[in-house]
């Protein structure tokens, strides 16, 4: 699978209203087996934008390819000045609310799996296991040349000494661990190779233009065929990588609910769309089905 460069979606007027009531998603979650799949907008009351939402970052930033990072090494400089900084945003970022009550729903037994857009980690971080991450991890570096992984703290660690004083005001953080950086700021950035052969670092997530793995794709599509429903948390949809698994569960005759403010790529696909906040809608949720987040009663 190879993530298009999809910047944008318009919803067309006639997709399904979305509504304010998340009974369904009670309803679905008291069944068990339901497979969530989560996107950007529920990492957004931790502090870390999304795309499209109100106020997303594509109004001003437009996220690297894959294609642009290997070819040119002024746009990999760029990247990694920009990402050595929003590393520290990210690894300040807690799980909120949606993704201590999807934790919560995993304990008690009710999800089949979750797979996540995200590259945040947030969901293991409130305890979820098994996580299936989509599109990598920013936690992680990859060779481009000889494939190794290592540890994204420690690639931090060595920018820090190869750049001291590097300390620019960054104008925004995007959901993929990007800030907003002028060119001047950027300046004379100093980019490491691989210590063992090296080759290019690359962050190990998905850039845009770049294949999903398909080992990793099938394994998702295998969730989608054992799980008794979908749960759309936080997603546009507008990228292919996710939405298809939408239509696959739809035209498997599964329920797909999504909760998500804005209309998506999927709702046409769609039992339902509830048009709420996902941390205060979750918690209700867990409240309705009797379950406890972080050891609280939920409301």
């Amino acid at each position: 699978m190879r993530m298009r460069p999809t910047l944008s979606w318009t919803p067309t007027e006639d997709l399904p209203a979305g509504t304010t009531d998340p009974e369904p998603v009670a309803a679905a979650l008291g069944t068990g087996g339901v497979l969530v799949l989560s996107g950007a907008g529920i990492s957004t009351e931790s502090g870390i934008p999304d795309y499209r939402g109100e106020g997303g970052s594509l109004s001003r930033h437009t996220p690297m390819t894959f294609q642009d990072f290997t070819a040119d090494a002024g746009a990999r400089r760029r990247y990694w000045a920009r990402s050595h900084l929003g590393w520290r945003t990210f690894g300040s970022a807690r799980p909120n609310a949606g993704h201590r009550a999807v934790a919560a729903f995993g304990r008690h037994g009710l999800l089949s799996a979750v797979i996540t857009q995200n590259v945040d980690g947030l969901h293991q971080a409130a305890g979820s296991e098994g996580v299936v991450e989509l599109h990598g991890s920013l936690a992680r570096v990859v060779c481009l040349s000889c494939g190794t992984l290592s540890p994204r703290r420690e690639l931090a660690r060595r920018l820090e000494e190869a750049n001291p004083g590097f300390e620019p005001v960054a104008a925004g953080i995007n959901p993929d661990g990007d800030a907003d950086l002028t060119d001047e700021q950027v300046g004379d950035f100093r980019v490491l190779p691989c210590t063992v052969c090296g080759g290019i670092l690359k962050p190990d997530v998905v850039f845009f233009g770049e294949a999903v793995p398909p080992q990793r794709v099938e394994h998702c599509r295998e969730l989608v065929r054992a799980a008794s429903s979908l749960l759309v948390l936080g997603s546009s949809l507008t990228v292919m990588s996710g939405l298809r698994f939408v239509r696959q569960a739809a035209e498997a005759g599964k329920p797909v609910l999504i909760v998500n403010r804005d209309p998506t790529r999927g709702d046409r696909h769609a039992l339902t769309r509830v048009a709420l906040p996902l941390g205060p809608t979750l918690t209700t949720v867990a409240g309705r089905l009797g379950l406890r987040v972080d050891g609280q009663a939920a409301a």
